[in-house]
């Protein structure tokens, strides 16, 4: 069993930046394949990024198209935790933004939800225009 916990989400004027971590329990963080997800009232999830097991391919990562040049994921292996740098928001970014865990060690960045056994509670980033 995973546990991920996110935090860093809230409200930011367009333009602004913002920083999400996700914390995971367990010991062995760096073979999961990690990802972010977000989602608003009315729509499906939409993936976000990914990034693929340390062990696997030195964490190989995946964008949408809408957030690539603006959004960095990245994880500290030592800290069992993942990241979502997003710079440039815009308030079509707002939503609830969630992490996953796929803890079979894709060497890939997994862009399905499918590909995912574990999520997080969500966190919620508004952008006011």
């Amino acid at each position: 069993q995973v546990e991920l916990v996110e935090s860093g989400g809230g409200l930011v004027q367009a333009g602004g930046s913002l920083r999400l971590s996700c914390a995971a329990s367990g010991r062995t963080f760096s073979t999961y394949a990690m990802g972010w997800f977000r989602q608003t009232p009315g729509k499906e999830r939409e993936f976000v990024a990914a990034i693929a097991a340390i062990t696997w391919s030195g964490g190989i990562t995946a964008y949408a198209d809408s957030v690539k040049g603006r959004f960095t994921i990245s994880r500290d292996n030592g800290k069992n935790t993942m990241y979502l740098q997003m710079n440039s928001l815009k308030a079509e970014d707002t939503a609830i933004y969630y992490c996953a865990a796929d803890p079979q060690g894709r060497t890939y960045a997994p862009r399905a939800e499918y590909e995912y056994d574990y999520w997080g509670q969500g966190t919620q980033v508004t952008v006011s225009s």
